[in-house]
């Protein structure tokens, strides 16, 4: 009897997945996986003083990891246990990389079949136009991400197996190299200091940018440097995705030490093999990773402002990190330089960029812009007192996954805490979930309404 009711159970389960979009099974998933770290983060083993967390801080923290933003109420390094720290870990390699390419890897390595609507599921979660090889591409993204953390992890412990001893320097390199790699921006330095004593370390700052990068650029990109090489070969995405790239972080280095380099409060005393070094991880870090090297609340007002627009656009599509993505604002950029022009089509690297993505890449800014606004008046309702910069700072640090903070975030009211958390998960689906239902829907208008059109209607603008 009881075989029986638990069979109808798991009928009833099966048939209601059966039913949902491959969206909606992304979304249900990965809050499924956020609920279940925020249970085993309230465990009295989680934390370093035995006593259970507050729940709400281990869903903060649990939605922290798996959307891979890296704010955090309670600190990292000095709160948590090895337990808790183990816990942390697992969760942002999982919301990293997307639960689907561990399902994956088990229903590979099962020897099970992987059925059309796990191949949908799949590309849901990496974020393809096609299902062609994408089991191949779910065991590449597996594959190489370890690959490239595992290298990560060797290069951290020159620096951390002398300053920490055997265990202890293995454990953290392996740590910040996933979290690196991942766009987390989670540390267990301690005292909420982020990487900022190692603001000279040529080491550090080399191998932590360069796992930002990497994870930042998209698996697609970087199976084209790994496999194609040749810049002319590559797809049209991978070029958009690199130039894109390049401009944003040159801009942003060359920025970030114009900005600061007389203020004493972040790269003021720094020598200038320090300065240049800051200025590189600064530029790097608010493409969604969430480390810092310097004070990010001592920073001058240019440079607060130019860390919002970074963490804004965010990284790139199928990447471990957030935001509206690089070739959303890229196409946009480019859309506006056609207009300006008098252009009719909009070009890139000898190609037509089609109707649908500049629609969808409008669509996706002007919903994430009036996510952010909500959220920011939502905040200023909350938070009684909190500084208006302050505010903003942290709604788009949770929107685009960053993890940066001026120092809001510990001082949090529930409320506050609760609709950071909801903007985190937003921000780390929202524009990948709304740009896959648009290009579905247009899809099935396409098949629709055929040759049919209606006229045109003319409408004064400017």
């Amino acid at each position: 009897m009881r075989q029986e009711l638990i069979q109808k159970k798991k009928s009833k389960i099966k048939n209601f997945m059966s039913q949902r979009s491959p969206t909606e099974v992304l979304v249900f998933g990965f809050a499924v996986v956020i609920l279940f770290g925020a249970v085993l983060l309230t465990l009295p083993i989680a934390t370093q003083s035995g006593i259970s967390a507050n729940f709400v801080d281990a869903l903060f923290t649990s939605t922290s990891c798996v959307c891979v933003t890296g704010l955090v109420v309670v600190d990292t390094g000095t709160y948590w246990s090895v337990f808790g720290q183990v816990v942390i870990i697992c969760l942002i390699q999982v919301g990293g990389l997307g639960f689907m390419s561990f399902a994956t890897m088990f229903f590979v390595l099962a020897g099970k079949r992987i059925t059309i609507k796990n191949r949908l599921l799949i590309q849901s979660s990496v974020n393809m136009d096609s299902l062609s090889g994408i089991v191949k591409f779910a065991k590449y993204i597996f594959y190489s991400a370890f690959a490239i953390e595992a290298i990560g992890a060797l290069f951290l412990s020159f620096v951390f197996i002398p300053e920490f001893g055997w265990l202890k320097g293995i454990g953290y390199s392996v740590f910040h190299s996933i979290s690196s790699f991942c766009n987390a921006g989670f540390d267990l330095m301690g005292n909420y200091s982020s990487l900022t004593k190692y603001v000279d370390n040529f080491i550090v700052n080399f191998v932590v940018c360069a796992l930002i990068i990497l994870g930042g650029l998209g698996f697609a990109v970087t199976s084209d440097l790994i496999f194609v090489r040749k810049f002319k070969k590559m797809s049209m995405h991978s070029k958009f995705v690199l130039v894109s790239t390049g401009i944003l972080l040159l801009a942003g280095f060359i920025l970030f030490f114009i900005f600061e380099f007389n203020n004493a409060k972040t790269m003021g005393n720094l020598s200038v093999h320090g300065k240049l070094l800051a200025s590189m991880f600064q530029s790097v870090t608010p493409r969604t990773a969430g480390s810092n090297t310097i004070d990010i609340a001592g920073l001058t007002a240019p440079s607060i402002f130019l860390t919002m627009i970074l963490m804004f656009v965010g990284a790139s599509p199928g990447s471990t990190g957030g935001g509206v993505k690089t070739t959303t604002m890229g196409i946009i950029l480019m859309t506006v330089i056609s207009v300006v022009q008098g252009k009719k089509d909009v070009v890139a690297f000898k190609r037509t960029i089609a109707g649908p993505l500049i629609r969808r890449s409008i669509s996706i800014v002007f919903i994430a812009s009036g996510l952010i606004i909500l959220m920011i008046f939502v905040l200023l309702c909350t938070e009684i007192g909190a500084p208006f910069e302050q505010v903003i700072f942290e709604v788009l640090s949770a929107f685009g996954t960053v993890g940066l903070s001026m120092g809001l975030t510990p001082h949090l009211t529930i409320q506050g805490k609760l609709a950071i958390s909801l903007t985190m998960f937003i921000g780390r689906l929202g524009p990948l979930t709304i740009a896959y239902a648009i290009s579905q829907s247009e899809k099935h208008a396409r098949e629709n309404i055929g040759n049919f059109k209606l006229p045109e209607g003319n409408i004064m603008i400017g």
